[in-house]
């Protein structure tokens, strides 16, 4: 447990931020599930909606350090080539 009131302040920091990465990682892995889903039905239009709306979530957790940022682009990469596949 802290012993310190700077210790205190921190854990109570640590918890709020906590709060903040859990929502926004959640919110993110649901668009992106959202693309998965209307990969999953073939719907090409679907998927390109949902994929607009997931990417910018996506890139915004690797700027507040959510995500790596290699990681976030690798996955709206992938993401991209199966929209655009099943767009053929």
């Amino acid at each position: 447990m802290a012993n310190t009131s700077s210790a205190k302040k921190a854990v109570r920091k640590i918890e709020r931020r906590t709060a903040v990465n859990r929502t926004r990682r959640s919110q993110m892995r649901t668009y992106v599930r959202k693309v998965e889903e209307a990969l999953a039905t073939g719907d090409a239009n679907a998927a390109q909606a949902a994929l607009s709306e997931a990417e910018p979530l996506v890139m915004r957790a690797a700027q507040k350090g959510i995500l790596h940022k290699n990681n976030a682009s690798r996955k709206i990469s992938r993401l991209t080539v199966r929209v655009k596949a099943l767009a053929k």
